[in-house]
């Protein structure tokens, strides 16, 4: 379990206390920290060289049934290196107007993360496949939002919709006046309209 609170050590100390208070750990490593070293606290787990495949869409809520499916989903999972993830958007990020940036999801909730990663490049078919599985297993449970950082190649054409909803039309109008060409188009494009 990772926390982070950005604020006074004093304030980040009392916000911390639920989760240093949840049970006995293993190993305890919540304290002060950078936001440059809180950025960089998983690389290690992503070593250079290791296969990668990543689904994500945002839960509409945690309901138990979710929960149920997560465990379930992870039993069957076939490396040690993978996981299921959710990360909590609330404070700050859902005080921004849905129109203030290229990321309209404001609201309180969390993002679901299927990571499938593995090192031998035979157990690619396996991996890639509980990932999608994962994922299928909790579609009932997902809005339909999604974030744009962990997007894969084989989104559908009509993944920047679900990227940035409502301010789509905003953003192909920026795209058409930047990059009329289309010639940054990889990750989650935009397509231009002339």
């Amino acid at each position: 379990m990772v926390g982070c609170h950005c604020g006074s050590l004093a304030e980040g100390a009392v916000a911390m206390l639920p989760i240093k208070r949840f049970g006995a750990a293993l190993i305890d490593t919540i304290g002060p920290a950078s936001y440059a070293d809180t950025n960089t606290i998983f690389d290690a787990s992503f070593p250079r060289g290791a296969h990668n495949y990543w689904k994500s869409s945002f839960l509409g809520d945690l309901s138990d049934a979710a929960i149920e499916a997560l465990i379930r989903q992870f039993s069957a999972c076939p490396s040690a290196m993978s996981g299921l993830f959710l990360e909590h958007f609330h404070g700050a990020a859902t005080r921004v107007g849905s129109g203030d940036s290229a990321f309209p999801h404001r609201r309180t909730g969390y993002n679901l993360l299927v990571i499938s990663q593995w090192l031998d490049a035979k157990a690619d078919e396996p991996n890639v496949a509980w990932a999608r599985a994962s994922y299928d297993a909790l579609r009932p449970y997902m809005a339909r939002e999604s974030y744009a950082n962990y997007q894969t190649d084989d989104a559908t054409d009509d993944a920047a919709q679900s990227l940035y909803g409502p301010n789509i039309e905003k953003l192909v109008a920026i795209k058409n006046k930047l990059d009329p060409t289309n010639f940054f188009h990889l990750n989650q494009n935009i397509q231009p309209t002339r």
